[in-house]
């Protein structure tokens, strides 16, 4: 037993050892499918930092939260267009409208479309001379409701696809909000969970492997792809308005100010935050800025919009900056109809 001493004031040593290289924190990046879920969409709230889970009104805060259409005064249209990082565009196209003294409903169609990228193969690295595209669509009807002055419930029925050249997965999830009140110094609460759904699998024809006829007799294998949840995320957030004309700390008629703080708990990454700012005069005229807190990659935001009034109509622009900080920046305009 002497002997053995030494050895076993050693083990410690060397089974700490094997784990020298794990971080910290494990952030669990790329463990779920469906990442293009996460993308923020809206010009209003990209501008205030992602912060929308309690500031969203309207039909352009149904990803962040869809108890936000039951903030609808008649019927709103959104479109938006997004030339994002590595030459991938995406964009929404979305319509609400009240039913009801207190229920509302809306369909939001989000899509994405990486361009054209070249296949390469083990033997023909440079390319082989033909192009794939990822195609990615993201398909919500939403339901909200009204259940006293101070507290809105919504929840939306998505449907997800997504194509990587020939090979595909789909699948159907939900999400719920809700929006509260609080009457506390004029803070409103938000909450919501979104891509709630079952774990997916790709499959199609890009699976198939050819083989000689010795190994199979149809010459072709298929692979057998791993299932994987979809980027289930949890948001909480607060909203105040420090300054307008129902503020309660700082009255005026003409200048608004809303201070926007959220945090988010995706089931693939760690948690991290989001906070903004947007200034209005006179509900015509707005600039924002914002930031996102413990993010790997967006800083700093920036925006501006502008209501104009057509009649009965009003006709909303919105402009938001984001700074990718490795990943450069991008620049998206939205457009937005309340008739």
């Amino acid at each position: 037993m002497i002997k053995r001493l030494p050895i076993l004031l050693l083990l410690p040593i060397f089974l700490l050892g094997q784990y020298r290289d794990i971080p910290d924190v494990v952030t669990k990046v790329a463990t779920s499918a469906g990442g293009f879920l996460k993308l923020e969409t809206s010009a209003r709230a990209i501008g205030m930092g992602g912060s929308f889970v309690a500031s969203g009104r309207g039909v352009s805060g149904i990803p962040y939260n869809p108890s936000s259409i039951a903030y609808i005064e008649k019927s709103e249209a959104y479109f938006s267009q997004v030339s994002y990082l590595a030459g991938i565009t995406h964009g929404v196209l979305t319509y609400g409208t009240r039913i009801g003294p207190s229920n509302f409903a809306g369909l939001h169609l989000f899509y994405l479309d990486s361009g054209p990228m070249e296949v390469t193969t083990e033997l023909f690295p440079d390319g082989t001379g033909e192009d794939f595209k990822v195609m990615s669509l993201a398909a919500r009807a939403t339901f909200a409701r009204s259940l006293t002055d101070r507290l809105k419930v919504g929840g939306s029925l998505n449907y997800v696809r997504d194509r990587i050249a020939e090979t595909q997965m789909q699948t159907i999830s939900y999400d719920i909000g809700s929006n509260f009140q609080t009457g506390i110094y004029g803070t409103v609460l938000g909450m919501s969970i979104t891509n709630f759904g079952p774990e997916v699998q790709y499959t199609g024809e890009d699976l198939s492997v050819q083989v000689a006829d010795t190994i199979d007799v149809d010459g072709s294998l298929q692979r057998i792809t791993d299932e994987f949840p979809l980027p289930l995320t949890f948001r909480l957030g607060i909203e105040n308005k420090v300054m307008g004309p129902d503020s309660p700390f700082l009255k005026n008629e003409k200048h608004t100010l809303l201070v926007s703080v959220d945090g988010v708990k995706p089931n693939d990454y760690t948690v991290y935050g989001s906070m903004g700012l947007e200034y209005g005069w006179q509900d015509l005229a707005f600039v924002r800025m914002g930031t996102h807190l413990n993010h790997d990659t967006a800083g700093l935001s920036l925006g501006a919009g502008a209501n104009i009034r057509l009649g009965r109509m009003a006709l909303t622009v919105d402009y938001a900056f984001v700074d990718y900080d490795i990943l450069s920046y991008t620049n998206q305009i939205a457009i937005g109809l309340k008739f």
